[in-house]
């Protein structure tokens, strides 16, 4: 059965259509907004942390802990979910562990006690972490591939999204009434998201009719024990855990440290985000037009200078805040951007699936590490602000020094294997 016939049951005999059906555009907007609601389960612990460290009584460590909780669950759910991916519905699948990530994000809700919080994180990652596989499945099940490229495009506007209406719109809900209602909020909209998915959405289960003649778990093995594989999880590891390390304490920090109040943390984000939007699809082109490494190069120049600038502030203005996120934005997307298209081109077809579900894993669990290491790091002074914090920006700094001389590696190997010179 080839990839066309999978995607026959919408397509209709559309393939060489360049526009969607209305069903089409209902999956489209429908798995987009799946992924806000994971997308900003995940972040909003980050903004929140200035809110939730002193409701909760908690230490920055048991912070740390507490967003890292959900990076471990998810890298370990993902990964032993991928073997399995492909034995069941994908709609179903999608509805388990949809529902799941609701549960666990109504635990966090509810919550008065920070174990209660924890278990919540943990639990809500176990469902969550294993959501964006699926929702991949289904778009690779469903849409031909010159339609699929649009499809992506659509759906990772979620991010964007998340940054720009999600989190201000989190934090507005916590300072006017408290931080359960920001949970809460997400709980209902992933319930109308859950009907939806539940009453509009088609089963997606041509694949079944597959022959799966091989062990999953073997396939698993095959591509982890694949030499050729490792410089590549290696990249994967540092580039999480840089990124990590600085997010989940840049509220804290930003109000405690940088002198700017709750009431305009959210224009920070805001502003972040709408650049975030612009700047996501220059990053790409220009890593077409002039090279993926280049580019990786210039985003790591401008992160090591940013990072460095960022974590020795002192009280600043709110237009200085704004400047310094933003220009981190722009060097966090020049580095991320093309360096996962040049991780795209390193697995054998054969191996892609299960090499992009070790690669999440991967970034998940050394996600959850860098929370933990930073946590670990930095201290609170009694007046709230964050000591050490200008030795995280040098962990980070180093990591993406390391990672910038191993991505040479990876792209001088993609490019043997393409027979160019420039990648």
């Amino acid at each position: 059965m080839t990839e066309q016939t999978l995607a026959a049951p919408i397509d209709d005999q559309q393939d060489r259509q360049r526009g969607f059906s209305r069903y089409q555009a209902l999956l489209i907007a429908l798995l987009a907004f799946t992924q806000f609601t994971i997308i900003l389960d995940f972040i909003i612990m980050s903004p929140l942390g200035a809110i939730l460290m002193p409701a909760l009584d908690i230490t920055a460590t048991q912070f740390g802990v507490a967003v890292s909780a959900y990076a471990f669950s998810a890298g370990l759910s993902g990964i032993l979910a991928a073997g399995f991916a492909d034995r069941f519905d994908r709609k179903r699948l999608l509805l388990f562990f949809y529902v799941g990530f609701t549960l666990g994000t109504l635990l966090c809700a509810m919550a008065q006690t920070y174990h209660v919080l924890l278990l919540g994180r943990i639990v809500t990652g176990l469902f969550g972490g294993v959501i964006g596989s699926v929702v991949l499945a289904i778009i690779t099940d469903l849409f031909p591939l010159h339609l699929r490229g649009r499809v992506m495009g659509f759906v990772q506007t979620a991010f964007a999204a998340s940054q720009v209406l999600g989190i201000p719109a989190g934090l507005f809900l916590a300072n006017h009434w408290n931080w359960h209602v920001c949970f809460a909020a997400i709980v209902g909209l992933s319930i109308a998201a859950i009907a939806i998915i539940a009453f509009a959405m088609e089963p997606v289960d041509a694949h079944l009719r597959l022959k799966q003649d091989r062990n999953p778990f073997h396939h698993l093995i095959a591509t982890v024990a694949q030499k050729r594989y490792t410089l590549a999880f290696a990249v994967t590891t540092l580039l999480a855990t840089g990124g990590y390390m600085l997010m989940p304490f840049s509220s804290a920090y930003t109000v405690n440290n940088l002198g700017i109040d709750m009431l305009h943390l959210p224009t920070i984000y805001l502003v972040s985000g709408l650049f975030s939007i612009v700047t996501g699809p220059l990053v790409g082109r220009a890593s077409d037009a002039f090279g993926k490494y280049p580019t990786f190069v210039f985003g790591s120049v401008v992160s090591v200078i940013m990072v460095l600038i960022y974590t020795h502030l002192g009280h600043v203005s709110l237009a200085t805040a704004i400047l310094v996120n933003v220009l981190m934005f722009v060097g966090i997307f020049s580095r991320m951007i093309p360096s996962q298209a040049l991780m795209s081109a390193i697995p054998d077809p054969s191996q892609r699936g299960s090499f992009s579900a070790i690669s999440a894993s991967l970034q998940q669990l050394s996600g959850g590490l860098g929370s933990m290491l930073a946590g670990a790091i930095i201290a609170q002074a009694p007046d709230g602000s964050l000591i050490h914090f200008d030795r995280i920006g040098y962990v980070v700094v180093a990591s993406a020094i390391v990672s910038l001389v191993a991505m040479y590696f990876v792209q001088k190997a993609v490019a043997e294997r393409a027979g160019k010179r420039v990648v």
